[in-house]
């Protein structure tokens, strides 16, 4: 079983990552494409340098890369910034597609404190929505998840035809052996954790000069959440 699951950033990605590839029956990849972006965009991000170093630049190189499994399962962690308009989507088709999903007001609350002068494009939404329609698949919303991580993940789990094990709700603190080179940069918060964090609380206030930037995301992602798996 392959699980291609697209997110934007700071949407709970990373831990959703940990927790299959904490499984002893799965190999994860994290953000393969991530390379790839850079190195077509020119766009410039922290530890950029490390980054073009450790991954291939050829999208179809990249495919190529992660086309052998090692483990009986796969997770592919995607984000949807990351795959370019031009990008050829067709290796995905056979694959259970899965779309991560936040409320913008938390994901530009986040992603904030890490790079300045954020755009739509940043956050990934319209590239979430156009990928959600090229790859149907289910579609979870991260603030489920921390509300009851077990029920979201059995339900996730079961519309995917992908076994459930306990052994993805908690996780060993610190770096992973899968981790991106750029985990240092982003991934301090998630290192600390043994498993998900407690339900979120109200939502955060965002910036005046980054509401522009909600307004345009909110409706993308009220359009994807009407379709969200329950548990």
């Amino acid at each position: 079983m392959r699980i291609a699951m697209w997110s934007g950033p700071r949407n709970l990605s990373t831990a959703m990552m940990y927790a299959f590839g904490t499984r002893p029956d799965c190999e994860a990849w994290d953000e393969p494409f991530y390379a790839a972006y850079l190195a077509r965009t020119g766009t410039l991000h922290p530890m950029q340098d490390a980054i073009l170093a450790a991954q291939p630049h050829d999208p179809a190189q990249v495919v190529a890369g992660f086309s052998t499994l090692s483990q009986p399962h796969q997770y592919l962690k995607l984000m949807t910034h990351h795959m370019l308009s031009d990008m050829d989507l067709g290796w995905a088709e056979g694959l259970t597609n899965v779309h991560l999903i936040r409320h913008p007001a938390r994901v530009l609350a986040s992603y904030t404190a890490k790079r300045e002068n954020v755009t739509l494009e940043d956050i990934g939404f319209p590239q979430a929505a156009r990928i959600h329609a090229a790859l149907p698949g289910p579609v979870i919303d991260s603030a489920d998840i921390r509300a009851d991580p077990e029920a979201m993940l059995r339900a996730l789990c079961a519309a995917a035809g992908f076994p459930f094990d306990a052994a993805m709700l908690h996780w060993p603190a610190g770096p992973k052996t899968f981790d991106g080179v750029w985990a240092p940069h982003w991934y301090d918060a998630v290192h600390r954790s043994t498993g998900f964090a407690e339900a979120e609380g109200p939502l955060p206030e965002v910036a005046p000069d980054l509401r522009p930037v909600l307004e345009q995301a909110l409706p993308i992602y009220e359009a994807m959440h009407t379709h969200r798996l329950r548990p």
